[in-house]
């Protein structure tokens, strides 16, 4: 019997270890796009009250809403709604090298299922400003489901 033929055997595999790797970089692409959103922590650790509105909007960015209450001071809403989808996809795969007379040949077969799932967040932050515009209180609601 002949050994194996050794290019056969890296080129599968090459491809399998990419083919592998593609799909944890694509999300990581795609949560790296979304890294500067307003998050919680981001909300615990950055605002502070007494800081000033420019501070704020240097954090968080710009707020969906701005209102004022009766006393002509200023309130900024932040509402985030995110939608994460995920796809678990298993298989199986059959590949086997066949290495004979007159050199190697690759067969193989797979199947494979899979299920989505969807999750959605939101987060709403209110800060409210005093008369010089410095925050004077804020709050904010996170949920999951």
């Amino acid at each position: 019997m002949r050994p194996p033929n050794l290019f056969a055997v890296a080129s599968v595999v090459t491809v399998l270890f990419y083919n592998g790797c593609s799909a944890s970089h694509h999300v990581a692409d795609v949560r790296a796009e979304d890294s500067d959103r307003v998050t919680v922590g981001t909300v615990q650790k950055e605002i502070r009250i007494g800081m000033s509105g420019a501070d704020v909007a240097s954090v968080l960015g710009s707020p969906n809403i701005v209102t004022t209450d009766s006393e002509r001071r200023e309130t900024w809403v932040y509402d985030k709604i995110s939608s994460e989808v995920a796809y678990s996809e298993s298989g199986g795969s059959i590949v086997g090298l066949i290495f004979g007379g007159s050199g190697g040949a690759l067969a193989g077969g797979s199947s494979s299922a899979g299920a989505t799932s969807t999750s959605q967040r939101t987060l709403t932050v209110v800060i409210k400003f005093d008369e010089q515009n410095m925050v004077r209180d804020f709050s904010y609601h996170s949920s999951r489901f």
